[in-house]
């Protein structure tokens, strides 16, 4: 959901990778349609392995509970965010969890696209 939103709202002014340190097969129903209510639609998103590529290129790394499997890359700024995670959770329950997400990568955002900061 992060990814996404940061895509969405970064109008093409960030590069945006999604990616976990033990990534799940396929993407959550829930999350799919709540994104969708919200216009987003990562019905063709796929998990995906964080990689070493990932990690070197990237200026800001946001975590979300990987705790010690997280890769550290030395000199990077990271961002651990505690979320509930949405698994097996039902649309009402997913949909607090999607809109704190949309709330973070916002104020995110503000802070890396404003000059001087």
């Amino acid at each position: 959901m992060a990814a996404a939103f940061a895509r969405e709202l970064g109008g093409g002014q960030v590069v945006v990778h999604s990616a976990g340190s033990a990534p799940g097969e396929t993407l959550n129903p829930a999350v799919v349609e709540v994104m969708r209510e919200k216009g987003v639609d990562i019905s063709n998103e796929a998990p995906q392995k964080l990689t070493d590529e990932m990690g070197l290129h990237a200026d800001v790394i946001v975590t979300m509970g990987c705790g010690d499997a997280c890769p550290v890359y030395p000199g990077k700024r990271y961002l651990d965010w505690e979320l509930i995670d949405p698994a097996g959770k039902s649309l009402e329950e997913v949909r607090p969890i999607r809109d704190d997400i949309e709330q973070r990568v916002v104020a995110l955002l503000d802070e890396l696209l404003t000059p001087n900061n």
